[in-house]
């Protein structure tokens, strides 16, 4: 009988051990998941930051155009800061103001093209993160349903 019990005493060790190592494994796999998050989470603030930013860059660059055109229209120039004012001084002919506005157009549109660029890597990378935390969480799934 003494046999018997060494025996039942070595396989509660030996169970012991497994479940050790099955909440290690469910511990590191969790830390994995909650690393994946913390990355998306920094990830997907940096984008809105930069889609916040290249909006209001956009709504600024609309504003200032809005304003230069009503300026024109209205003939004072005096609301303006010096910078803009010496862009306009630097502007005699039309042709040079059409290329002055077709430059600030072009950039305007790249601006856009970066943002939208920008927020379609912004899905990207969700879907990569969400896909990855699904992974962690099969595996860590599959890892307690073998134990």
């Amino acid at each position: 009988m003494s046999e018997e019990v060494m025996q039942w005493l070595a396989e509660i060790r030996t169970l012991k051990q497994e479940l050790a190592q099955a909440e290690s494994d469910r511990n590191a796999a969790m830390e994995s998941a909650a690393h994946w998050r913390k990355l998306y989470n920094i990830e997907a603030r940096q984008r809105r930051e930069e889609a916040r930013t290249a909006r209001e860059e956009s709504q600024h660059l609309q504003a200032r155009l809005a304003e230069f055109t009503e300026d024109e229209r209205s003939g004072s120039v005096e609301d303006l800061d010096a910078s803009i004012r010496a862009e306009i001084a630097a502007l005699e002919t039309p042709e040079a103001l059409r290329d002055k506005l077709i430059a600030v157009i072009q950039e305007r549109d790249r601006a856009l093209e970066a943002l939208k660029s920008e927020q379609e890597n912004h899905v990207e990378t969700r879907r990569s993160l969400t896909a990855v935390i699904g992974d962690t969480i099969d595996q860590l799934t599959r890892m307690r349903n073998e134990k």
